[in-house]
Protein backbone atom coordinates (compact mmCIF):
# COMPACT_ATOMS: atom_id res chain seq x y z
CA UNK A 1 0.00 0.00 0.00
CA UNK A 2 1.05 3.42 -0.89
CA UNK A 3 0.73 6.15 1.71
CA UNK A 4 2.32 9.04 -0.28
CA UNK A 5 5.20 11.30 0.59
CA UNK A 6 6.59 10.84 4.47
CA UNK A 7 7.38 13.03 7.31
CA UNK A 8 7.54 13.31 10.88
CA UNK A 9 5.69 15.90 11.91
CA UNK A 10 7.07 17.83 15.39
CA UNK A 11 5.07 18.87 18.14
CA UNK A 12 6.94 22.10 19.36
CA UNK A 13 6.94 24.81 21.88
CA UNK A 14 8.37 27.34 20.18
CA UNK A 15 8.09 27.91 16.49
CA UNK A 16 11.33 29.98 15.93
CA UNK A 17 13.21 28.04 18.32
CA UNK A 18 12.95 24.93 16.83
CA UNK A 19 13.38 26.28 13.04
CA UNK A 20 16.56 28.12 14.23
CA UNK A 21 17.76 24.82 15.73
CA UNK A 22 16.63 22.70 12.45
CA UNK A 23 18.22 25.56 10.23
CA UNK A 24 21.25 25.04 12.00
CA UNK A 25 21.23 21.25 11.06
CA UNK A 26 20.84 21.71 7.58
CA UNK A 27 17.00 22.12 6.82
CA UNK A 28 15.43 24.86 4.83
CA UNK A 29 11.75 26.05 4.82
CA UNK A 30 10.14 24.99 1.98
CA UNK A 31 6.32 25.38 3.24
CA UNK A 32 3.84 26.36 5.46
CA UNK A 33 3.03 29.84 7.40
CA UNK A 34 4.52 30.86 11.01
CA UNK A 35 1.42 33.21 11.64
CA UNK A 36 -0.43 30.01 11.53
CA UNK A 37 2.60 28.22 13.88
CA UNK A 38 3.22 25.72 11.34
CA UNK A 39 6.44 25.12 9.16
CA UNK A 40 7.96 22.84 6.73
CA UNK A 41 11.54 22.12 6.25
CA UNK A 42 13.69 19.93 4.41
CA UNK A 43 17.35 18.56 4.25
CA UNK A 44 18.12 16.86 1.38
CA UNK A 45 14.79 14.40 0.92
CA UNK A 46 14.02 14.33 4.82
CA UNK A 47 11.40 16.12 5.46
CA UNK A 48 10.06 17.50 9.19
CA UNK A 49 6.49 19.22 9.63
CA UNK A 50 7.09 21.96 12.54
CA UNK A 51 3.48 22.60 14.52
CA UNK A 52 3.51 24.55 17.61
CA UNK A 53 0.23 24.40 19.34
CA UNK A 54 -1.63 21.40 16.52
CA UNK A 55 -0.29 18.26 17.79
CA UNK A 56 -0.30 16.84 21.57
CA UNK A 57 2.39 14.62 20.31
CA UNK A 58 4.95 13.77 16.97
CA UNK A 59 3.10 12.25 14.62
CA UNK A 60 4.28 10.01 11.30
CA UNK A 61 2.40 12.32 8.53
CA UNK A 62 2.15 10.70 4.88
CA UNK A 63 0.76 12.63 2.16
CA UNK A 64 -1.22 11.00 -0.46
CA UNK A 65 -1.00 12.50 -4.06
CA UNK A 66 2.33 14.34 -3.49
CA UNK A 67 5.75 12.96 -4.76
CA UNK A 68 8.93 13.53 -2.23
CA UNK A 69 8.98 17.29 -3.59
CA UNK A 70 5.62 17.77 -2.51
CA UNK A 71 4.44 17.91 -6.19
CA UNK A 72 0.86 16.93 -6.87
CA UNK A 73 0.92 13.17 -8.69
CA UNK A 74 -1.13 12.62 -11.45
CA UNK A 75 -2.63 8.90 -9.83
CA UNK A 76 -2.37 8.15 -6.54
CA UNK A 77 -4.70 5.57 -4.04
CA UNK A 78 -7.71 8.15 -2.45
CA UNK A 79 -6.85 8.60 1.74
CA UNK A 80 -10.40 7.27 1.47
CA UNK A 81 -9.95 4.09 -0.38
CA UNK A 82 -6.66 3.62 2.28
CA UNK A 83 -9.09 4.05 4.92
CA UNK A 84 -10.74 1.04 3.86
CA UNK A 85 -8.44 -0.75 3.23
CA UNK A 86 -6.37 0.01 7.14
CA UNK A 87 -10.48 -1.17 8.63
CA UNK A 88 -10.37 -4.25 6.18
CA UNK A 89 -7.25 -5.16 8.06
CA UNK A 90 -9.11 -4.70 11.52
CA UNK A 91 -7.12 -1.24 12.03
CA UNK A 92 -8.88 1.07 14.75
CA UNK A 93 -8.51 4.42 13.30
CA UNK A 94 -9.12 7.58 16.15
CA UNK A 95 -9.95 9.71 13.46
CA UNK A 96 -11.89 9.13 10.32
CA UNK A 97 -12.08 10.72 6.26
CA UNK A 98 -15.78 11.14 5.47
CA UNK A 99 -16.17 9.08 2.81
CA UNK A 100 -18.91 10.72 1.01
CA UNK A 101 -16.21 13.85 0.50
CA UNK A 102 -13.82 14.02 -2.52
CA UNK A 103 -11.63 16.64 -2.12
CA UNK A 104 -8.69 16.28 0.50
CA UNK A 105 -9.07 14.38 3.79
CA UNK A 106 -7.42 13.15 6.20
CA UNK A 107 -7.34 9.71 8.58
CA UNK A 108 -5.48 9.04 11.55
CA UNK A 109 -4.45 5.75 13.76
CA UNK A 110 -1.78 4.87 16.54
CA UNK A 111 0.79 2.12 16.30
CA UNK A 112 1.13 -0.27 18.63
CA UNK A 113 3.26 1.79 20.96
CA UNK A 114 0.40 4.79 20.77
CA UNK A 115 2.54 6.95 18.24
CA UNK A 116 0.04 8.67 15.80
CA UNK A 117 0.13 8.16 12.01
CA UNK A 118 -1.59 10.60 10.37
CA UNK A 119 -2.45 10.22 6.79
CA UNK A 120 -3.28 13.36 5.22
CA UNK A 121 -4.49 13.85 1.57
CA UNK A 122 -4.05 17.99 0.23
CA UNK A 123 -4.99 16.97 -2.95
CA UNK A 124 -8.35 16.52 -4.60
CA UNK A 125 -9.04 12.71 -5.73
CA UNK A 126 -7.60 11.41 -8.52
CA UNK A 127 -9.30 10.88 -11.63
CA UNK A 128 -10.45 7.19 -12.70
Amino acid sequence: MRLGNFSVSLAVRNLEASRAFYEKLGFRKIGGDPAQNWLILQNGTTKIGLFQGMFDRNTLTFNPGWDDAGEPLAEFKDVREIQRELQSQGLTLTMSADESSTGPASLMLLDPDGNPVLIDQHVPRPKK
